[in-house]
C-alpha cells in the first residue's frame, strides 16, 4: 500500500509540472488573483473526482487480463506516456478565461475536471490503479501529487513563471516514465 502511494504520488507530481492542467491552475490563479483557497478546493474535487474514476477503471482493467499481459500493457502504456511528457502542453485562450456565473470554485472544478480527461496525469492513474491492488493508495497518491504540482502553481503564479524551466522538468518526467516502462517490462517490482 505505501508503495503504490508513494510511486503514484511521484510519478504525478512529477507528470504534472509543465503539463495542461498545471498551465490552467496557473492561469485561474492569474486571472482570479487573492482566490487561491477556492482554486486549491476545486483542483482538489476535480481530481479525486477525475482520478477516481480513472482508478476504478484501472482495477476493471486489472480483473480482465493475465498478470504477464498486464506487466506488458503497463510498460508500453508508461513508455508511451515518457514520450508523451516530451511534447510541451498549451492551452487555447478559450480554455484560460472561463466565463460563468458559478463562482471561481466551481469554475476551477469544472475546467479541471474537463482539462484532466485523457491528460497523461489520468492516464497514469488508470496504469497505477491497474498496476496496483490498493485503489484507495493510487488515488490518493495521485491527487496528493496533483496538489504538490498545482498548488505551488496557484500559490507562486507570478515568481513560478519567470524562474522555472518546464523543458527541463518534462525532460525529467519523460525519463520518470520511461524507467518506470521499462522496470515493467522486465518485471522489475510486478
Amino acid at each position: 500500500m505505501f508503495e503504490a502511494f508513494g510511486i503514484s504520488t511521484l510519478v504525478v507530481a512529477i507528470g504534472e509540472i509543465g503539463d495542461k492542467t498545471q498551465l490552467l491552475a496557473l492561469l485561474l490563479a492569474v486571472r482570479y488573483r487573492r482566490q487561491a483557497l477556492p482554486i486549491l478546493l476545486g483542483i482538489l474535487v476535480a481530481t479525486i473526482a477525475n482520478h477516481g474514476l480513472a482508478g476504478f477503471f484501472g482495477a476493471w482493467i486489472r480483473d480482465q487480463f493475465t498478470p504477464d499481459t498486464l506487466r506488458w500493457m503497463v510498460g508500453v502504456t508508461f513508455l508511451a506516456i515518457g514520450a508523451w511528457a516530451l511534447v510541451p502542453d498549451t492551452l487555447d485562450e478559450q480554455e484560460a478565461a472561463p466565463r460563468g456565473q458559478y463562482g471561481v470554485f466551481m469554475v476551477t472544478v469544472i475546467t479541471f475536471f474537463l482539462a484532466e480527461i485523457g491528460d497523461k496525469t489520468q492516464l497514469a492513474t488508470v496504469t497505477l490503479a491497474a498496476r496496483f491492488d490498493s485503489l484507495l493508495a493510487v488515488v490518493g497518491g495521485t491527487t496528493l501529487g496533483m496538489m504538490i504540482a498545482d498548488a505551488p502553481a496557484v500559490l507562486f503564479a507570478e515568481r513560478l513563471t519567470q524562474r522555472l524551466s518546464f523543458t527541463l522538468v518534462r525532460y525529467v518526467a519523460a525519463a520518470l516514465f520511461a524507467a518506470l516502462g521499462i522496470a515493467a517490462l522486465l518485471g522489475v517490482g510486478f
